[in-house]
């Protein structure tokens, strides 16, 4: 899936001369946590969000320090913090410079990138113009499209096939000691497993590919230390 199916278009901006109060109206009555600032040219230049807003002095939420605390933080940091606090234009409060993503990258991708750089939205820049946003409400959206999406009912075999390939590529089944035979849709799980997680593990992989009705699971458990073989627990076999 990539960010531009996804994203949302012609997303509501701020300009980077606008002020606070300006700002923050935009957000409460667009209902949005994050603005994307533009210059006068349109062109990207910083990132405004809820937690910009946290500490200002007008609610007095500014940030307090002991004088041991005040020592050891460089007077440029504090006139930094002055500045965000204090500010009453966009400009100097604002996120800079915007860590921004391609409309042909993936899901993944953007995932990877909100993760590592702790964001929660993330702008769309295409030929270095604002083209989208794409946050992590928009990946909710795509998850409800996805599990609401019809499902196909291929035979049998080509599930199993599906399956087995899926339990291929995880590291915590590749040890084929996890079989999987599909009849009428349900996929029976069989084998040994040698710790609890791989059997929830399985049942998801196969509750996952398109076809599956169902899962019943045969797997036995083997203390790895002991040698101990113990079946499933009542309750744990049958159809999910």
């Amino acid at each position: 899936m990539l960010v531009e199916n996804e994203m949302t278009s012609c997303p509501v901006t701020v300009k980077m001369s606008s002020t606070v109060l300006e700002a923050a109206e935009i957000m409460l009555a667009n209902r949005i946590s994050g603005l994307p600032v533009v210059d006068d040219n349109g062109v990207l230049v910083g990132m405004l969000t809820e937690a910009d807003f946290l500490r200002r002095h007008e609610l007095d939420t500014d940030r307090r320090r002991t004088w041991l605390q005040g020592w050891f933080t460089s007077p440029g940091r504090i006139a930094d913090e002055y500045v965000r606090t204090h500010g009453r234009l966009v400009e100097e409060v604002m996120s800079s410079p915007v860590i921004a993503i391609a409309p042909e990258a993936s899901l993944c991708d953007a995932v990877n990138l909100m993760e590592r750089n702790k964001v929660k939205r993330l702008p769309v820049i295409s030929a270095g113009m604002l083209v989208g946003i794409i946050s992590r409400s928009d990946l909710l959206r795509a998850l409800a499209r996805a599990e609401k999406s019809p499902i196909a009912s291929p035979e049998d075999a080509q599930v199993q096939r599906a399956i087995e390939t899926e339990l291929s590529k995880q590291s915590w089944s590749r040890n084929g000691f996890i079989s999987c035979q599909v009849r009428n849709g349900i996929a029976d799980l069989t084998g040994t497993i040698f710790d609890e997680r791989e059997r929830f593990a399985a049942r998801v992989a196969a509750e996952n590919v398109a076809g599956v009705k169902g899962v019943t699971d045969h797997l036995t458990w083997i203390d790895p230390y002991y040698g101990v073989a113990l079946p499933p627990q009542l309750g744990e076999e049958g159809h999910r």
